[in-house]
């Protein structure tokens, strides 16, 4: 291969990785990757958890069907969106690791979202299975209801942040409560702990979610 062609060879290896660094550039398009991580959404779905328009959220939909990062099955009327391949919650783990490693901002940002607030430290995946072992905790899944069929802890009980003020009362105050959501960039799971121990509860918090879980356990996904 003269040198010639192997510049043009590098040039189009390079610009077919670039189209994924393109989906990659939008903070929008990294939240839906965030969010069909967890599972299968609807562009309305999508649209209500990311405060944007149908519209702009088929936009970046679009981006994203161009760099083959997501796929879609219609049924009926809608059209049901989800990752094309589990190697992007890796890429997605990975970056959020960079992140925390490099940029000061994350970690600023990372520590305001429990600021001012008396919790306990946050269990790691170890510390969660040696106690589901020992059956001392109520492990729960806040997130929502159709994110946890399609794939959760196991042991862990479905109770959306949503839910879960109505729902006190189905839970043991003989045992510490565990809640968890989408990982260490979601609220769900700090709201829960927060209306958990005003309520009395020995609660705490799984600062991972599923996808940390599967990385750990990949015969469980």
């Amino acid at each position: 291969m003269s040198n010639n062609d192997t510049r043009a060879w590098k040039d189009a290896i390079y610009s077919q990785f670039a189209r994924i660094g393109k989906a990659l550039s939008s903070p929008k398009r990294l939240e839906i990757l965030e969010l069909l991580s967890q599972g299968p959404k609807t562009v309305e779905t999508l649209a209500r958890e990311t405060e944007m328009s149908v519209a702009n959220v088929s936009q970046h939909l679009q981006i994203l069907l161009q760099a083959r990062m997501v796929c879609f099955e219609k049924h009926g009327t809608y059209a049901i969106y989800r990752l094309s391949s589990g190697t992007t919650t890796k890429l997605l783990l990975l970056l959020e690791d960079l992140g925390e490693e490099i940029l000061a901002e994350v970690n600023q940002l990372r520590e305001e979202l429990t600021r001012n607030m008396e919790f306990p430290e946050p269990l790691s995946i170890e510390q969660l299975e040696s106690r589901l072992q020992s059956g001392d905790i109520t492990l729960i899944d806040v997130r929502p209801k159709e994110e946890y069929d399609f794939c959760h802890i196991p042991g862990a009980i479905s109770i959306p942040i949503t839910e879960l003020e109505k729902r006190l009362s189905s839970l043991p105050r003989d045992k510490d409560i565990v809640a968890y959501c989408r990982g260490a960039y979601c609220v769900y799971a700090i709201q829960a702990i927060e209306l958990l121990r005003m309520q009395g509860f020995q609660a705490f918090r799984l600062e991972e979610g599923v996808r940390e879980w599967n990385e750990l356990h990949p015969t469980h996904q």
